[in-house]
């Protein structure tokens, strides 16, 4: 059985506020280290065929805390998606200009669109498979961001990108996907988010 564990970075003070962070390498807040460690303790030294991580510091800070960081390898495929001039800013603080404005629906002017986030999450999908061993069972890491998480998440069970939508996902949660038979299915999702 083939699985993708999906470990959303622990809580930033852009995070916390809900403004969109992609580009901007901001580190973890001290809950959000707190976080991380219990991380490490759900996890309970789980072992993966492999753990990818977004390059980002607070994703790598979240994967080295929750004791994964020596054996990580950084895709950058797993960088969050790239907000263009709305990086920074809450929905709330864009609606200002734009009203009924959706990341899921309009366009990210300087930055990337849904699908070009899909096709970075079908190549991370792709990778993930690939670093199981054939006809083989195991478990792939995937340390990075709500957004990208999300489409990724979308993408593996059949939907648009624009599908990622309807998951919610918390800091410092864990979700899983995998198979029923042979449909790729949603395990598990947002567990341990503590609200």
């Amino acid at each position: 059985m083939v699985e993708l564990w999906l470990i959303r970075h622990g809580e930033t003070e852009w995070s916390l506020s809900g403004a969109h962070t992609s580009r901007t390498d901001i580190p973890l807040t001290d809950h959000g280290r707190l976080r991380a460690a219990e991380l490490k303790q759900y996890l309970a030294g789980k072992e993966f065929s492999a753990v990818l991580t977004s390059p980002m510091q607070r994703a790598r800070e979240t994967c080295s805390i929750a004791g994964y960081g020596e054996v990580a390898v950084i895709d950058e495929g797993l960088r969050e998606w790239d907000y263009g001039i709305y990086e920074g800013k809450t929905t709330k603080e864009i609606r200002v200009d734009r009203p009924d404005w959706s990341v899921w629906k309009d366009e990210i002017i300087g930055g990337e669109t849904v699908e070009q986030v899909g096709e970075r999450a079908d190549g991370v999908i792709s990778r993930a498979i690939a670093a199981i061993p054939p006809d083989a069972e195991g478990a792939v890491a995937l340390f990075a961001h709500a957004h990208i998480l999300r489409i990724l998440a979308a993408r593996w069970i059949g939907l648009t990108a624009e599908g990622g939508s309807l998951f919610g996902l918390g800091t410092g949660s864990v979700s899983v996907l995998g198979y029923e038979r042979e449909t790729r299915v949603v395990s598990h999702w947002n567990r341990g988010f503590e609200g």
